[in-house]
């Protein structure tokens, strides 16, 4: 086997282990209905919350869809659990289709997707009902988490963006995602396909998204302090 094999064995050794501690979390709402309502609560308030404290990104034409898109796609309540039991059993054929940088920027979507989902369920089981305040929200911090697991949350948000905004300087990419549409479909990837190309086409739109993600870095962490202060 060539060290690029055992590359991308490597990786999809790590997506499938991602995948399946987001299974394993999900497996723990289904058995618990008040735990799934609760995270469910707990989600909606994470995408207001980014959502007031976006709301100049979100209505300016350069970052407002880069903005929507992190909104809809990492921070929102949107349901994966489909996407992520068909996206599970086709993992080989992920790492065999798409580019290597396509496949590490899943692998890093999944490690940021499996951490979440085990911070929101943690903290889920601090709340003390489904109408949840800022100070609810902050003693779920302190009494789920710590202030270096928010830190890597953060670190993985940013990476995805990052590494959206790397695919945007390899011209031919665009291509190739857009040929590779039939394929993984019928791969059962047609969604991750397109969280791709949604995501392709943003940041390719904002012509440079250092600014945005540096945004993002700061007042993530500007939070993070206050989440965890006292």
């Amino acid at each position: 086997m060539s060290d690029r094999d055992d590359e991308r064995q490597a990786l999809r050794e790590r997506i499938q282990d991602f995948l399946q501690a987001v299974a394993a979390e999900a497996a723990v709402r289904r058995a618990d209905p008040a735990l799934d309502r609760r995270v469910l609560a707990l989600k909606h308030y994470q995408q207001q919350r980014f959502a007031h404290s976006y709301a100049d990104l979100l209505e300016t034409p350069r970052y407002g869809p880069a903005a929507r898109f992190f909104l809809d796609e990492l921070y929102g309540p949107k349901d994966f659990s489909q996407r992520d039991a068909q996206f599970a059993r086709v993992v080989p054929t992920l790492v065999r289709l798409f580019p290597e940088e396509v496949v590490l920027t899943v692998a890093q979507l999944a490690e940021l997707h499996a951490l979440s989902e085990k911070l929101d369920n943690a903290m889920a089981r601090h709340l003390p009902g489904l109408e949840i305040s800022a100070e609810d929200y902050r003693q779920a911090w302190q009494a789920a988490a710590s202030p270096a697991q928010r830190e890597q949350q953060i670190r993985l948000l940013l990476a995805v963006g990052e590494a959206l905004e790397g695919l945007t300087r390899k011209p031919l990419l665009r291509q190739a995602l857009r040929m590779m549409r039939g394929p993984a479909a019928a791969a059962g990837l047609g969604e991750l396909q397109q969280f791709l190309e949604t995501g392709f086409d943003t940041f390719k739109a904002m012509k440079g998204a250092q600014e945005f993600l540096q945004t993002i870095a700061t007042r993530e962490r500007v939070l993070a302090a206050t989440l965890f202060a006292g």
